[in-house]
């Protein structure tokens, strides 16, 4: 899936704000729910999920690489559906918008299944306008605007319109301003501010939606899910370095809280309402009696403990 290259406008100096490094003493406010999740239908088993999403009805999406990829549950851990067989070659991010859904390819979605859009080329890697190289996250502007990164194999952000038509690429391998090393997901605050889980460099950077770069953030970790709700309460997954979810401040960078006690997490999905997380893994592990990796959780706040602005 998902021809020139396209050029960049040189790059804005990084602002000299300095995080210290990641504050593990911040307070752990999150428990999980042992077996959530876990009665599938017909013998089937849960394979690595890199993708969550919930939709504004409270159902959470499980993007796993088994077949059927596409699962759906209810709050309380119920299978209300299955689907998507052999549409995808390797399942990694799915997102809502206020339209639809949109999984990847890219596609896009109607609830009730139907393909509205693709965007790339099936079974074409490169990059170019349409096609990508291992793209792994998206993310929608106020006015349908589709950033894409792309960065299993590329190492860039792609814009397109909200009907699909390019707009601009910006990005390269390497580790300097707006330089990436695996951009593994992308969110927008309620400025418009584009955030980049920069995953092997170990930072978020954040762009405007032109691509040009005021600052990075380092605090919280190498993150391959983030989310960023409507009042700027920042989630961010650190997979390998501390695995776990850290809770900030998307206006100033502030760590709030965190949950640690993650197994090789990627996908991430929070309801905005009670701030329930629903974590997707890739690797199996086990965590006292828990088994971990290969599965989804829920997480639950600690004793009503406060996990937002």
């Amino acid at each position: 899936m998902r021809a020139f290259s396209i050029a960049i406008t040189p790059l804005a100096l990084m602002s000299a704000l300095v995080f210290p490094a990641v504050d593990l003493r911040a307070q752990d406010v999150y428990k999980a729910v042992p077996g959530w999740g876990q009665q599938l239908p017909n013998g089937m088993k849960w394979g690595e999920t890199s993708g969550m999403a919930i939709d504004a009805k409270g159902t959470i999406f499980a993007f796993t690489r088994a077949e059927p990829p596409i699962i759906e549950l209810n709050a309380a851990g119920q299978v209300l559906r299955t689907w998507g067989d052999r549409m995808f070659v390797w399942p990694h991010g799915i997102r809502f918008n206020k339209d639809g859904r949109n999984g990847q390819l890219v596609y896009k979605f109607s609830p009730d299944h139907r393909i509205l859009m693709t965007i790339g080329t099936k079974g074409v890697a490169g990059e170019g306008e349409y096609t990508f190289n291992g793209p792994t996250d998206v993310a929608f502007a106020k006015n349908g605007d589709i950033f894409v990164t792309d960065g299993h194999v590329n190492a860039r952000v792609v814009k397109y319109t909200k009907d699909g038509k390019f707009i601009k690429a910006w990005g390269k391998r390497g580790t300097g301003p707006g330089e990436f090393n695996l951009p593994h997901s992308v969110a927008i605050d309620s400025e418009g501010r584009v955030f980049v889980a920069d995953r092997s460099n170990n930072r978020i950077q954040i762009f405007d939606q032109d691509g040009k770069f005021p600052e990075q953030w380092t605090q919280f970790g190498g993150d391959s899910s983030l989310t960023i709700l409507p009042d700027d309460t920042l989630y961010a997954v650190d997979t390998y370095k501390y695995k776990a979810v850290f809770i900030g401040n998307a206006k100033d960078g502030r760590v709030i809280a965190k949950y640690t006690d993650l197994s090789i997490a990627e996908g991430l999905a929070v309801d905005p309402v009670t701030r329930t997380l629903y974590t997707g893994e890739v690797r199996p592990d086990k965590i006292g009696d828990m088994p971990t990796g290969s599965t989804v959780r829920k997480l639950v706040r600690v004793n009503g403990a406060s996990a937002g602005n």
